[in-house]
């Protein structure tokens, strides 16, 4: 079977395991998304199996799988209609192929640069805020106690972080570097999350800053990690960093 052929058809797949969840027991919900968020896993490491190396399951299958969990626990926050099932299924179907697509890019590009690289950088960006997204919205959404909402960010952001920051250099192993910028954006973001805990703000509100916090570290610390962090990219930052700043405080509900 063909590499294409084989993103496909994990696609579908995957697809009719989400359509599959609407109908398990709400007291099992849970666990049959964790359930989907292996088997996703093992479905991605099969239709990637070419070219995939050991370093390769740790660092760029977790991701498309944490989207799989990630949209199947926002699956559940869906209103009930059908149209609204319909949609976020054809987008996860995409999805699914779009972060197959990108990970057989990474694997591809070990060792040699090739032209899709940077599209491949942009569009796996792009997919791992949807991923933390959808993940902090359902997250906030639990009314969780404080410790257990930084608790839950942090691991989940972790290797989302870790494979964003690795794959700008596609190193043969995870350099110390690596590891420690991760460490440092993922407690970082964890300590946020908490504070937006306190904050009457909405749960989208809430999903939607952390993410572009995300957003923000993450551009930055990739820019290090090459050693390209000149001042003209610094500006660009900052100007973010004040725009969503700025956001923050004049959507801040006064009653």
């Amino acid at each position: 079977m063909r590499r294409r052929e084989k993103f496909v058809l994990s696609a579908i797949i995957l697809s009719f395991g989400l359509l599959g969840l609407q109908y398990v027991s709400l007291e099992y919900r849970y666990y049959a998304v964790a359930a989907l968020g292996l088997i996703s896993y093992g479905i991605f490491s099969w239709a990637l199996s070419e070219d995939l190396q050991r370093i390769e399951l740790l660092l760029l299958v977790p991701v498309p799988a944490l989207f799989t969990t990630a949209v199947g626990l926002f699956y559940f926050l869906l209103p009930s209609d059908i149209l609204s099932k319909i949609a976020l299924l054809s987008i996860f179907g995409i999805g699914v192929y779009a972060n197959l697509l990108t990970a057989n890019i990474y694997s591809v590009a070990k060792g040699r640069t090739i032209q899709l690289l940077h599209a491949a950088h942009a569009i796996g960006l792009f997919l791992t805020l949807i991923t933390s997204l959808l993940m902090t919205n359902t997250i906030f959404s639990l009314n969780l106690p404080i410790y257990a909402v930084g608790g839950l960010v942090a691991v989940s952001h972790f290797p989302l972080i870790l494979s964003a920051l690795w794959v700008v250099q596609l190193t043969p192993k995870i350099e110390g570097s690596t590891v420690q910028s991760s460490l440092l954006l993922v407690f970082l973001l964890a300590q946020f999350a908490v504070v937006l805990t306190f904050l009457p703000y909405s749960v989208w509100y809430t999903s939607l800053f952390l993410m572009s916090a995300l957003y923000l570290g993450v551009s930055v610390l990739r820019s290090y990690l090459i050693e390209r962090l000149f001042s003209r990219a610094l500006v660009e930052y900052t100007l973010v960093f004040i725009f969503v700043a700025g956001l923050f405080v004049l959507n801040f509900p006064l009653k």
